[in-house]
This record gives C-alpha cells, sequence and structure tokens, in this order.
C-alpha cells in the first residue's frame, strides 16, 4: 500500500477520532433503552431522558439524506444557496480544509438541526407553561411554550439560533410544535442544506407507549423548497432508567484551533507527511 493512502487513512481516522465537535466529553456509559412496550403511555406527558440509535445522521437529514437518491425540490434560490455551503459531507462535500461548516469554528447548530445532526441523550422536562427539551450536544436547550400563546408576529426582526416555539396537545399522545424566527447563518443538516429566515418547522411527537416516543421534524420554506418535506420521520426515541447521567459534550474553541492545526489544514493542502 502507497505512502500516500496510508496518509489518507490515517487523516480520515484522525479527522472522525480528534474533530473538535466529536471529541473530548463525547460518550457516556450508555444504558440500554428500557424495554417495556406493554405499559401505556401517561397521558400528556414527554417527561424522560431519551436516546435514540440513529441521531448521527452524518450524509444528512435520516429521510432525506444527500445522497444523490432524494430530490429535494430546491427553488432557484435554494440551489444556488446549497451550492455555496462547503460540507464535509453529501453530494457536495469537500475536503476538510475548504469546509465553511459554520458548526466547525463553533457557531451553535441551531435548530432544526439539533435533530438533524449527531442528536445524542436528550432530556424532555414540562412544566405548567414550557416544554423543556434539553440536548447532550453542545449542551443547549429549548423552550416550547405551551400556555396558549402563538408564535410572534415579528420573529424575523430577532432572529434565534434556535428559534420561538409554540406548541399543544392534539390527543393525549400527541404533541405538536412550530418553530420560526430562525437564524440564516445556520444549515439545515450536516450537508449544507440551506434555510430563509421564513423557515417554519411542524415537530410532531408521538408517546407511542411508556417506552418509545416518534418524532417526525417537515421543513417548511417556499423561498428555499418548492414544497415542505420530512427531515425525520417517526425516529424512535427510547425512555432511559431514571438517574440515568447525560455526559457534557462541547465543542471547545481551543480543540477546534488545534484540530485545524493539526489536522484540518494539513489534510487539505498536502503539507501533512
Amino acid at each position: 500500500m502507497s505512502n500516500r493512502v496510508l496518509v489518507s487513512i490515517a487523516v480520515l481516522l484522525a479527522a472522525l477520532t480528534f474533530s473538535p465537535v466529536l471529541r473530548a466529553q463525547t460518550w457516556s456509559t450508555q444504558a440500554g433503552p428500557v424495554k417495556d412496550t406493554k405499559t401505556p403511555a401517561p397521558p400528556r406527558d414527554l417527561t424522560g431522558v431519551w436516546d435514540t440509535q440513529e441521531g448521527i445522521q452524518a450524509t444528512g437529514a435520516r429521510n432525506n439524506p444527500s445522497d444523490g437518491k432524494h430530490d429535494l425540490h430546491f427553488t432557484p434560490l435554494g440551489e444556488a444557496t446549497f451550492k455555496a455551503h462547503k460540507p464535509g459531507w453529501g453530494v457536495t462535500g469537500v475536503p476538510v480544509a475548504l469546509v465553511n461548516d459554520p458548526v466547525d469554528i463553533c457557531d451553535p447548530q441551531g435548530f432544526p438541526r439539533v435533530w438533524l445532526h449527531n442528536l445524542r441523550t436528550t432530556q424532555i422536562v414540562q412544566t405548567p407553561d414550557q416544554m423543556l427539551i434539553l440536548y447532550e450536544f453542545y449542551k443547549v436547550w429549548r423552550s416550547i411554550w405551551t400556555d396558549g400563546r402563538e408564535l410572534p408576529k415579528d420573529a424575523d426582526d430577532e432572529p434565534r439560533w434556535y428559534g420561538y416555539s409554540v406548541g399543544k396537545w392534539v390527543s393525549d399522545d400527541t404533541f405538536v410544535a412550530e418553530t420560526t424566527g430562525l437564524d440564516e447563518r445556520t444549515w439545515l443538516d450536516n450537508t449544507g442544506r440551506p434555510h430563509s429566515k421564513d423557515l417554519r418547522i411542524e415537530e410532531r411527537f408521538h408517546r407511542v407507549d411508556r417506552d418509545t416516543l416518534e418524532l417526525t421534524v417537515t421543513i417548511i420554506d417556499p423561498a428555499m423548497y418548492t414544497k415542505p418535506w420530512d427531515a425525520l420521520d417517526k425516529l424512535a426515541l427510547h425512555l432511559q432508567p431514571r438517574g440515568f447521567d447525560i455526559m457534557e459534550n462541547m465543542c471547545s474553541p481551543s480543540d477546534t484551533a488545534e484540530y485545524n492545526k493539526s489536522i484540518g489544514t494539513p489534510a487539505g493542502d498536502g503539507t501533512r507527511k
């Protein structure tokens, strides 16, 4: 095997192992899901620590990956914006040194990418007025208002990384949330799918039984896509035991700088020997 091939393999393994987005404080000692599908779900309750086996989604949103086989029906603006992004994965993937993914410089990944990239253990807490969702990756949280308020009409004036969210129960086992006011600097997924300021997200949480929660995430953005599309369709989340410890999974700017110095830039410009 040639030295060039060996170096390429080494760089790939190093990138997967030491990428600042995937590194230190990454993996907790995961317990298996509680398996008791005979117990019905408590009514109107999503409380608990949830985990999934399908959360990494490196090649894009699980139900519509960037693989050349899934057509998202871009508008002309959507296609141009998508091609301007330079992800490390998917059909428009580029060498690591050319990637302009905002997550790689420790910008917040935002919403809905928090569901569509590196989804790890997640905790849901309910209060009388809010549904709080706490994510392991980047150790961030979202608030979904459940007090009957509407989405703000001026959300575009002050966009947020994770948007403004309101939700309600449509039945005893299904909770639906809507989110707007999202910062245009974020990508929808790991492969650079774009969105506009008019993006609207619908989340549908269906609690199948005590230990299984299904999540569907729908993207609605007429500026970028000619029709809505499902990024997730009934992604299964599994309830974890009481006392389950959610580890930190942080992006550190100092780790990012070291990664770019020792792996990212040399991998792209050929200086790594």
